[in-house]
């Protein structure tokens, strides 16, 4: 494989932070950190390839037969429910933000008290 899925990571990466740094918008800075959480899905990706592999159920394969590795394939669902996870809090908090300030710029926001 080349090293197209390692630019690929590299480019979402710097696109998203990029777009975090530049945002005057809660939401658009929510979205600009899962570009970036979405870099990590390429690198993981290029990580794991393997040219001619088969997928890693042992089952039906005979011994000797190169397959995926499947520690990736485990990191891959776990990036995918932290990047859900976190998105969630972050977007309730920018609705509560919101609802307490009626501003959605994050240089604007000041305190929040409870």
């Amino acid at each position: 494989m080349t090293h197209l899925a390692y630019c690929l990571a590299a480019w979402l990466f710097a696109v998203g932070l990029y777009g975090v740094v530049t945002s005057r918008n809660m939401v658009h800075l929510i979205i600009c950190l899962s570009v970036v959480q979405s870099s990590t899905y390429a690198l993981l990706l290029a990580i794991g390839y393997r040219a001619g592999a088969a997928a890693p159920v042992f089952a039906d394969i005979p011994s000797g037969t190169p397959a995926v590795d499947p520690v990736v394939q485990a990191l891959m669902l776990t990036d995918v429910v932290v990047e859900v996870t976190i998105m969630a809090l972050l977007l309730a908090l920018a609705v509560l933000a919101y609802e307490r300030t009626g501003k959605l710029d994050p240089n604007d926001l000041g305190m929040i008290r409870g």
